[in-house]
């Protein structure tokens, strides 16, 4: 057969003991996690492991779609770097040949695949940002060309074969689309089964992803099976919504967070999530033990300024993108800007229509030529409101004073009615 890899009859299960060690690695696993699935497998999977010695083989697939990785997508990278702590064998997958294929989940259009000079551009980035949070000396890289070039029309043809059409159907976005006419290539189909394909190419224990991502991940299950391997188990994670608390965090939507910004505004930024976001924030990307953000949660409950809570979660992941030195700097220049950093002679002014939204509002205010400058400066992380960052386009302002800065150098108080 022309396919790359040879099904085998996978031997016979061995129970294993489940010992206090399991039981303290399956609490790891589930910490923040959507779905685990089958977790009774993967109880089984830790349990062999522990009693063997033997790594189980984590991955991790990312299509290069673009340079840059921000803090949504460390989700599932410190997910990966927890249980590449309890010893497991971290597969960071760089999906260089699905990438030409184009994602179709969770769209309702054909999503137009990337030029391999794309591809290979951001490509380079992606390990080095990563490597910010994997411990690269314990992280193998691969990139799925290296078995899905080799495949050729015939041996893709014949790992069509081992899925059917019906049950590619029950994935949402298929089912809506057909449902609703809209069209839907047959490229589109490759693309969970090259996905699945990688599983089995890596012999893979445990797969990671978004929630948008289950049915690809299962996907990888099936086509394991099919080749008489031990099937992955999945575990998907939450979408991190983005500085507006609504939304994804999204490049598009420019709500997010890079892990490559400067510090002084990654600090900001993240002191501008709201105070009930701030927790989710701190289950899906802070290292601090769930007892510790307990504690802390419960301290705030208690009376304690939240904002205490949101400046320890800004330094600790400014820290680990920077350095410490520079998160205790980056609080400093919160703190002069938002207190003693404006400048005594900003212009003062009273406009009318609240609510008013930020573009129209920096116009008004002389801080901005036009609307789409502002849109503009906002997405770049240069507009703040009273010292914290705007990520949120659509912002409207009620009534009050407010302090306004574009840029290091244009401020303007203010006093909307």
């Amino acid at each position: 057969m022309s396919e790359n890899v040879t099904p085998t009859t996978p031997s016979a299960p061995v129970n294993h003991p489940v010992t206090d060690e399991v039981r303290a690695a399956l609490a790891v696993t589930l910490r923040g996690c959507e779905e685990l699935l089958p977790q009774p497998e993967w109880i089984a999977k830790l349990a062999r492991s522990q009693a063997t010695g033997v790594p189980l083989r984590i991955k991790l697939g990312l299509d290069p779609t673009a340079p840059d990785i921000h803090l949504g997508h460390t989700v599932v990278l410190n997910k990966l770097r927890q249980l590449q702590d309890l010893g497991h064998q971290v597969i960071f997958l760089i999906g260089d040949f699905t990438s030409t294929i184009g994602d179709p989940s969770g769209r309702n259009t054909t999503r137009p695949p990337l030029t391999r000079e794309q591809i290979e551009t951001n490509a380079q980035t992606y390990y080095k940002q990563a490597s910010l949070v994997l411990d690269p000396a314990r992280t193998e890289i691969r990139y799925n060309s290296e078995w899905c070039d080799a495949l050729g029309a015939r041996g893709m043809i014949q790992l069509a074969a081992r899925y059917t059409v019906a049950r590619m159907m029950e994935r949402n976005d298929f089912a809506e689309r057909f449902k609703a006419g809209t069209p839907i290539s047959v490229h589109e189909f490759l693309y969970p089964l090259m996905q699945g394909y990688d599983s089995v190419a890596l012999k893979s224990d445990l797969e990671l992803g978004g929630t948008d991502q289950k049915f690809n991940l299962l996907v990888g299950r099936a086509l394991q099976a099919e080749y008489g391997q031990e099937p992955q188990c999945i575990l998907t994670m939450p979408l991190l919504e983005g500085l507006d608390g609504i939304e994804k965090m999204s490049k598009s939507k420019g709500n997010y967070i890079g892990i490559s910004e400067p510090a002084n505004d990654m600090f900001a930024k993240l002191l501008s999530i709201s105070d009930t976001l701030m927790w989710k924030y701190f289950q899906l990307l802070s290292f601090r033990s769930e007892a510790e953000i307990a504690a802390l949660k419960a301290e705030v409950e208690g009376g304690r300024n939240p904002k205490d809570a949101k400046v320890l979660l800004a330094k600790e992941i400014t820290a680990r993108f920077h350095s410490p030195a520079a998160a205790e700097a980056a609080e400093q220049d919160f703190n002069n800007r938002s207190r003693g950093g404006i400048p005594d002679d900003i212009p003062e002014l009273s406009l009318s229509g609240a609510p008013l939204g930020i573009g129209a509002l920096l116009k008004q205010a002389n801080l901005v030529p036009s609307s789409s400058e502002a849109m503009r400066m906002v997405e770049q992380g240069g507009v703040r409101v009273d010292g914290s960052v705007v990520g949120d386009k659509g912002l409207k302002l009620e009534a009050g004073t407010y302090v306004l800065q574009v840029g290091k150098r244009k401020f303007a108080r203010v006093t909307l009615g």
